[in-house]
């Protein structure tokens, strides 16, 4: 079964709001950052951005920060918790790094798998 994440076609347009009370469905989207994010994350220096990234990618792969890098576009993308989540995504749904998220993040819903749309959903709320 595909998650309503996955499916853009189903996704809600985009308003002022919408993610107020969102599960955060942007945030289990792959997400594709620049050396210039990884810099403004804290995880490279400004040295290594200047240097060998497939150098970086191997070393931040190891660790745990990226999945992939993509030599062709010189863009790594994040690793996601189980597949789904966002590594900086917290417990609570929001973003745990909000004032340095990388590009994408910033000028979402304007670009991704369907600019304009997300796939805002509200929170379910979880019974004991």
């Amino acid at each position: 079964m595909i998650d309503h994440c996955q499916r853009p076609s189903e996704w809600t347009k985009y308003k002022k709001g919408l993610c107020e009370g969102c599960w955060a469905g942007c945030c289990t989207l792959p997400v594709e950052v620049s050396a210039f994010d990884l810099m403004r994350l804290e995880l490279i220096t400004e040295d290594e951005a200047a240097s060998s990234l497939k150098k970086v990618a191997r070393r931040l792969i190891k660790e745990g920060w990226v999945q992939a890098f993509q030599v062709r576009s010189q863009l790594f993308i994040l690793e996601q918790r189980n597949g789904r989540d966002c590594i900086f995504l917290g417990k609570d749904r929001l973003c745990t790094v909000y004032d340095k998220r990388p590009e994408v993040c910033r000028a979402f819903p304007k670009i991704g798998p369907r600019p304009g749309y997300c796939p805002a959903r509200k929170k379910t709320s979880v019974k004991a």
